[in-house]
């Protein structure tokens, strides 16, 4: 079953006289339980779909189904509403709130969702305990390391059970043990979760560590293979 599909989509911009088609007639199926590399140079459009799967920007044309939602019928609220229960976000930053502990941090999607609140602190703590955090979870940022900081933005990506997880070039921030020490948890994550991951890389030896690599150029899809 697919998970991701898009039919044809599009993404311009008119950039003076000009128009910049960052998406040109993009089609691709991603099934539940797979986890895909998105690679491609600057400005190839891979950053530009990554924003249209996790439902952070409406295509031009074509449509965007998520786990069988067209997303193109749905308003501002309702797609705020798909992000919090369907997709995670990891980011290249860690994007954590400085001032709050890690349990708080993870606790943030949870304030959004559907959950019960006397539930936020035992899912949060199960999320960092997944993590191998369970003795940070009154640290703030400033006293964790990179790593740690990105396996609490992890932690917060999976609190609430999204099938999907999307990463942003995760381990851009990191040093090469890290990173490796990171990917190798995405490849965990995947496996034993069966949590369908996309990631956005520049790197050629992180996105080896996907079963698919999807490579843009110039807005296009420009080759998909398995690995």
């Amino acid at each position: 079953m697919a998970l991701i599909e898009t039919c044809n989509l599009e993404k311009r911009y008119d950039v003076g006289e000009s128009v910049v088609r960052a998406l040109d007639d993009v089609s691709v199926r991603i099934r539940a339980g797979e986890f895909v590399s998105v690679m491609g140079p600057s400005g190839s459009g891979k950053s530009t779909f990554m924003n249209m799967i996790g439902c952070l920007d409406v295509p031009s044309a074509g449509r965007y189904l998520l786990d069988g939602i067209d997303t193109g019928l749905l308003g501002p609220d309702e797609l705020a509403e798909i992000r919090n229960r369907k997709i995670g976000f990891v980011f290249q930053g860690f994007n954590l709130l400085a001032r709050t502990t890690a349990l708080e941090n993870v606790q943030v999607p949870l304030l959004y969702s559907a959950q019960r609140p006397k539930d936020f602190r035992d899912r949060a703590v199960s999320a960092l305990k997944l993590l191998g955090l369970e003795n940070r979870l009154d640290h703030h940022p400033n006293q964790l390391s990179g790593g740690q900081q990105q396996r609490v933005a992890i932690a917060r990506a999976l609190v609430n059970d999204a099938p999907l997880l999307l990463a942003d070039e995760p381990t851009g921030n990191l040093d090469t043990k890290t990173g490796i020490e990171i990917m190798e948890l995405f490849v965990r994550l995947n496996e034993e979760k069966k949590i369908t991951i996309v990631l956005v890389t520049h790197e050629a030896d992180i996105a080896a560590c996907s079963r698919r690599i999807i490579r843009f150029l110039d807005g296009r899809i420009v080759s998909d293979q398995v690995n």
